[in-house]
């Protein structure tokens, strides 16, 4: 009990020394990367305690994967080829984890810029729905859009007309004043 770090010396920890040594101690959580093959128990215990521990998890559960980035959505990163599920969970949690997710769908990547708007950074040609979703969310998500459509601009411009700036169409400025 009062060094949880100790388990690195046990050849065969019992579960009740794993969970004690995952959920004890100053760096409660990451004592997990001493555990050889912890079942789904113990790596739920560590992540409840320190979600930044799944970085030294193999083999990370499913039910794991997703307890840990619905503490922390940036968690995604250490992730490897996260499900869909997965990925959802993150992005309601934290819209800018879409960062970490290779070819997010549409489905995600509405849900990542209507939790945060300026997310839309990290997509790549978003298309106009989630264009739309991002400006309204955080007019100045409309800074990492290329070539905004002139719906989005529209969008932009009914929210608040000190956006004029921004937009680079001088002639559609024109047409909107």
């Amino acid at each position: 009990k009062k060094a949880p770090s100790s388990i690195k010396y046990m050849k065969t920890p019992s579960l009740e020394l794993q969970l004690l040594a995952v959920s004890t101690g100053t760096y409660s959580g990451y004592n997990i990367r001493d555990i050889e093959n912890p079942c789904l128990e113990v790596q739920l215990e560590a992540i409840k305690n320190n979600s930044g521990c799944i970085a030294s998890i193999k083999n990370l559960h499913i039910t794991a994967q997703l307890l840990a980035v619905k503490l922390d959505g940036f968690n995604i990163k250490h992730i490897e080829n996260p499900t869909l599920e997965v990925q959802l969970e993150a992005v309601k949690e934290t819209g800018l984890s879409i960062e970490f997710i290779e070819n997010p769908c549409l489905e995600v990547q509405l849900i990542s810029v209507k939790q945060n708007g300026l997310s839309i950074e990290f997509i790549e040609n978003p298309c106009l729905e989630v264009q739309l979703e991002a400006v309204k969310q955080n007019c100045e998500s409309i800074r990492y859009i290329k070539n905004p459509h002139e719906e989005v601009r529209l969008e932009l411009l009914e929210q608040n007309k000190e956006y004029l700036h921004i937009i680079q169409d001088r002639e559609y400025c024109i047409r909107y004043i």
